[in-house]
């Protein structure tokens, strides 16, 4: 048996790997086809042009692919820039309420919840500060969200109930919707949190890492014993409630100790969760389980077992809730351009326990995302540059990558900490659901429909 070498290694990805700025080749069971980069359109190829196209881009000549495709109509003839906003405003807020945590997580992006600083807990005139920034700066009518995040939100139970009843309130008073949210490691959740969360009807998001014996190895508790069967135990209260109003998600962090992704998807699948998503550690304070080529590499390989997975239970009529696949698949039908990877830094800030506004929920306590603060408000000069730099237009090497608009840049945390190792990861992803929508399009299109309608 021949042993990979270093240009197999290389080739690995040619096939995802930006050729031209303004197209993308693939093909599928159902033909070639072009992604025209700038629209978002996907165009059947006759295998001639796809042919000659794929032979020019071969030789290195991306004006030539171009001009060609240009006059098989396949192309936007100019790029649609759009120039970055001057300030945006806030429409979602996170609260710290708790910047400390029960567990001792092995990669911890927020340092066991104390982001750097001393532990502590968000007293409960910040949260109101907070709170009546949000919704006064807000018109009637509008929608808005206010998450809990920590470290672990329940260790501050006190102030999360007061808040959210105080926000309900605040909210109404003033004809606003306003949604909440929550992500926790559910090792705390008692009675009268789920009641809490039926009443309000939140989105919840459980971190779990994987089945027992992965999810103790990396999310024990402080003292070294798992965390696995606490939350089962929770996890199972959550979902078993009557006539709940909430959703419950779970969320895995994937590193190089947790890469069995479809054993752990069916795992949790099991446990009734209604919609999962893998994320992977590109980015940890001190290192610790980043994920790097080789493991991004793996990764890819596993997420596309679970989306095979995802495609054969769809010819059983049933849809998988596996939200890494559903929402690349909007994003691919509803032709998105986003500009931003999120609203992060814009419509989106997280609040530190001490009431300082950050980009989000990850730069608490961190200069580079710094805001302002809720007792006077977004520094509209700090959020203007963060925009304008953080715009995908002023991005490397986004510019002349065709997965740009589909991406939108990745994660500002991860690119600003650690740059862009998962690029080639990402490009593989968002090619594979390229494939997969040209399929269901030709083949299943009830199915695809009804994946457009999911939130």
């Amino acid at each position: 048996m021949a042993i990979a070498g270093p240009v197999e290694e290389i080739d690995r990805h040619a096939h995802t790997r930006p050729r031209s700025a303004k197209l993308h080749f693939f093909e599928s069971a159902v033909g070639h086809f072009a992604l025209d980069v700038e629209s978002g359109t996907i165009h059947p190829l006759p295998a001639a042009h796809a042919n000659v196209l794929d032979a020019t881009l071969r030789l290195g000549d991306p004006n030539r692919a171009e001009l060609a495709a240009l006059a098989f109509g396949i192309a936007t003839p100019a790029a649609m820039q759009t120039g970055a906003p001057a300030s945006v405003p806030v429409k979602a807020i996170s609260l710290a309420v708790a910047q400390t945590c029960n567990l001792g997580c092995t990669y911890c992006y927020a340092q066991q919840g104390t982001f750097g600083g001393a532990a502590g807990s968000m007293p409960p005139d910040v949260a109101r500060a907070a709170i009546d920034r949000l919704v006064g700066e807000a018109a009637s009518g509008e929608s808005l969200t206010l998450a809990f995040m920590g470290g672990e939100p329940l260790v501050n139970r006190k102030t999360l109930h007061a808040s959210t009843r105080y926000a309900a309130a605040a909210a109404a008073a003033r004809g606003i919707r306003i949604g909440f949210a929550m992500t926790t490691n559910a090792t705390l959740l008692n009675d009268e949190d789920i009641a809490l969360f039926k009443e309000y009807g939140f989105i919840l998001t459980i971190s779990l890492d994987g089945l027992q014996a992965t999810h103790d190895n990396l999310r024990p508790y402080r003292s070294g014993k798992g965390s696995f069967e606490q939350v089962a135990r929770n996890v199972k209260a959550l979902l078993a409630a009557e006539e709940r109003r909430y959703r419950v998600l779970a969320r895995v962090t994937v590193t190089p100790k947790n890469l069995d992704l479809p054993e752990i998807m069916v795992g949790l699948l099991d446990m009734g969760f209604d919609a999962i998503m893998f994320s992977p550690m590109l980015s940890a304070p001190t290192g610790e389980d980043e994920m790097d080529t080789a493991d991004l590499d793996q990764l890819l390989a596993q997420l596309i077992r679970c989306g095979d997975n995802f495609r054969d239970t769809l010819r059983q009529g049933r849809i998988l809730p596996f939200s890494n696949i559903i929402t690349t698949l909007q994003r691919i039908h509803y032709q998105q351009r986003d500009q931003y990877p999120c609203g992060a830094g814009g419509g989106y800030m997280g609040v530190s326990a001490k009431g300082g506004l950050y980009a989000c929920h990850r730069f608490v306590n961190d200069e580079d995302g710094l805001m302002g603060d809720v007792f006077t408000g977004v520094d509209q000069v700090r959020q203007s540059n963060w925009l304008d730099s953080r715009h995908l237009q002023k991005q490397s090497p986004c510019g002349t990558c065709w997965a740009r608009y589909l991406c939108s840049g990745s994660c500002h945390y991860e690119s600003i900490k650690r740059g862009r190792p998962a690029c080639d990861y990402i490009r593989g992803w968002l090619n594979y659901c390229l494939v997969l929508y040209t399929e269901l399009l030709r083949t299943n299109p009830e199915s695809l429909r009804r994946i457009m309608t999911i939130h």
